[in-house]
């Protein structure tokens, strides 16, 4: 996927890896992150696979730098990957799956949890703050503005996902607050299928 993201800003300009890192870090991190080293390395990848090549610019005083361009086939494959109808949409997610065995821990520890991630859901939504200036300021690189309205869209969906989330952890800590003490919702939960099962044989 990173591969692809790279293509598609190198597509909009002619762009160095520090600048490529820097729209990373300016304009796609809220919803991909990439570490520089990551960068430089696909960089590698795509200029062997003939999707992207460069040109030395000689600098003074400093060493000179590569700008890198997509190439033909480069555009053929940036294209190729966004009409594929893969959206990506793989069911992992850290949050639930810790959130599931969290009948494990004291109710009280889990609603703390559920806190710090209704604050980190709120420093994120603050993050994307400056966001629609940095889109703004690449958008100089475009020659067809209408290609803005779809980063604004995933600005949009930053801010919603984050909504949501907020929303679903302040739900969860009104579930936890009004559970009883005598058992966790899991060991209920289990506890009720037995009693069923139990009623039933007997019937």
């Amino acid at each position: 996927m990173l591969k692809h993201g790279i293509l598609g800003l190198i597509n909009y300009h002619e762009l160095t890896g520090y600048e490529i890192m820097e729209a990373f870090r300016d304009s796609l991190n809220f919803f991909w992150s990439a570490q520089t080293s990551q960068i430089y390395r696909e960089l590698q990848v795509l200029e062997k696979q003939g999707w992207v090549s460069k040109t030395v610019v000689a600098q003074t005083g400093k060493p000179d730098k590569n700008l890198f361009y997509i190439t033909a086939a480069g555009k053929e494959e940036l294209l190729s990957w966004l009409g594929d109808g893969n959206w990506g949409m793989v069911s992992r997610n850290p949050i639930l799956m810790k959130v599931f065995f969290s009948g494990e821990r004291k109710k009280e520890e889990n609603v703390q949890c559920f806190q710090r991630l209704i604050e980190d859901c709120e420093r994120a939504l603050k993050s994307l703050e400056p966001v629609p200036e940095s889109i703004e300021a690449y958008s100089s690189y475009l020659d067809d503005k209408e290609k803005v309205l779809y980063w604004q869209m995933t600005v949009d969906y930053g801010r919603r996902n984050f909504r949501m989330c907020m929303e679903w952890a302040k739900d969860c800590i009104r579930r936890l607050e009004g559970v009883e003490e005598s058992g966790s919702p899991q060991e209920d939960a289990v506890q009720a299928a037995l009693d069923k099962t139990g009623g039933e044989e007997q019937k």
